[in-house]
């Protein structure tokens, strides 16, 4: 038999890391608020937060901390989870209407077989993150 050296710690990625992500959104908040003080257009601030969130991970991780307050914080995430998934499918059935009045109903099933995989999708990412 081999004799292996004892298991090293994996390394953590960086999105999961909290000495990564805690600056982070204290530097997002920071400069919300200078964005704030100094008039900065706020969908420019939002867009910007949105992009800055979105690449880091940020948001993820955010409701990852929310999660682990006791009996509220899974709701809260469930909550904000699902809405998500409403949204974008009220979105479909209301780009679907007014196609459909154009005249464009087989590109409307086109999209509407789109936005069904889209959910599927996010579904199936968030039952394998719950897993992972």
């Amino acid at each position: 038999m081999e004799n292996k050296p004892p298991a090293q710690a994996e390394q953590q990625a960086w999105w999961r890391n909290w000495k990564i992500m805690l600056p982070l959104w204290g530097v997002m908040g920071v400069l919300i608020w200078l964005g704030v003080h100094y008039k900065v257009d706020s969908s420019v601030i939002a867009g910007s937060v949105v992009a800055v969130g979105l690449i880091s991970n940020a948001f993820a991780w955010l409701l990852g901390i929310i999660a682990l307050v006791p009996v509220i914080g899974p709701i809260i995430v469930k909550v904000l989870s699902i809405g998500f998934i409403w949204l974008l499918n009220a979105l479909g059935y209301l780009v679907a209407y007014i196609a459909i009045r154009r005249g464009y109903s087989r590109d409307v099933l086109t999209y509407r077989g789109l936005t069904v995989a889209l959910i599927i999708g996010i579904v199936i990412g968030f039952v394998i993150g719950k897993l992972a």
